[in-house]
């Protein structure tokens, strides 16, 4: 079964890029974001619609 949501540093290490990339993509409503305790998770589908939304260059 896959994950629901991933953490930040996993959500980093999946697109390839940093963690305050990852804090402003959230910010920027990019990415949803929910909060269990003090933990920062990130649902898995977000992390997919944007993987596929962003144009290769």
């Amino acid at each position: 079964m896959e994950p629901l949501a991933l953490s930040i540093n996993d959500t980093a290490k999946v697109l390839g890029i940093g963690r305050s990339s990852v804090y402003a993509l959230i910010k920027s409503g990019g990415l949803d974001a929910i909060k269990i305790g003090r933990r920062t998770l990130l649902t898995t589908e977000s992390v997919r619609r944007l993987a596929n939304t962003q144009p290769i260059a």
